[in-house]
């Protein structure tokens, strides 16, 4: 087990009565065991954010997550991770990484965005309508052809311990097909480090760090539940939303 990306608590958390089952991402109550987790990695964020590469205080902030879980030995810490692709720095490292890994097919996905920069310079380059229209539908099949490669190297581990990419996870839903970037958010990241090491999920929370969007729908360090258009599909899946769930998590007696 990579012990390196559990944070182990500073604070005393004897005195916190854990919950049952890990609560409901789609809610709005967090479990106090997970506000401790969360306000001791905002701290470690406010240390160490300085030296990465992304700065949260100038572009616009991101959603980050924290799964407090129970080890084999029955001692508890915490995973944290943030929402979108890590930058790619020493501190990051101890964040739970991405599902998807960027060596997958001999580095399929960045050889895919290098062929469809060629392709634009092309376009600007072009010397009539015609020719630009063919490379536009060209640049936009090829990209139809890497989306979909890319959705095929999501695969979703779930409470069962069965597997699926997120094309199929979103097939049987309601939604149909992935949205742009569905797989990256904090929780599905966590959730799925959790069940390929071994760890018991007991409480989940989510929060916004940095600065607002622009559409202000998001304020630093207030919590937010877990998103439903990109996240919905694949965490009733990875639960497997239903009473089964429940009783794998339940705390004894």
């Amino acid at each position: 087990m990579d012990k390196q990306l559990i944070f182990d608590f500073k604070s005393d958390t004897s005195q916190i009565t854990l919950p049952r089952a890990l609560n409901n991402p789609f809610g709005t109550q967090i479990p106090e065991i997970a506000r401790l987790a969360a306000l001791e990695f905002q701290g470690l964020i406010d240390a160490a954010a300085y030296g990465w590469e992304y700065d949260y205080r100038v572009q616009k902030g991101k959603m980050f997550g924290v799964l407090v879980v129970q080890r084999e030995d029955q001692t508890y810490g915490y995973l944290a991770t943030n929402s979108g692709r890590t930058p790619k720095d020493d501190t990051c490292r101890q964040f739970v990484p991405s599902i998807l890994d960027d060596a997958a097919d001999d580095y399929f996905i960045d050889k895919g965005m290098i062929a469809l920069s060629a392709i634009t310079g092309e376009i600007d380059k072009a010397l009539d309508e015609s020719e630009t229209k063919t490379l536009k539908e060209k640049r936009k099949q090829k990209s139809v052809a890497l989306q979909k490669q890319l959705f095929s190297h999501y695969q979703f581990l779930n409470i069962l311990g069965e597997e699926q990419n997120i094309v199929e996870v979103f097939q049987n839903s309601s939604q149909g097909k992935p949205p742009s970037a569905a797989g990256e958010c904090a929780a599905p990241k966590l959730l799925q480090y959790s069940f390929e090491q071994g760890l018991k999920p007991i409480a989940l929370a989510e929060f916004w760090w940095g600065n607002s969007p622009k559409n202000k729908e998001r304020t630093h360090k207030v919590f937010y539940p877990a998103c439903k258009n990109k996240c919905r599909p694949i965490l009733e899946y990875m639960l497997n939303d239903t009473e089964l769930y429940q009783q794998a998590t339940a705390q004894p007696e």
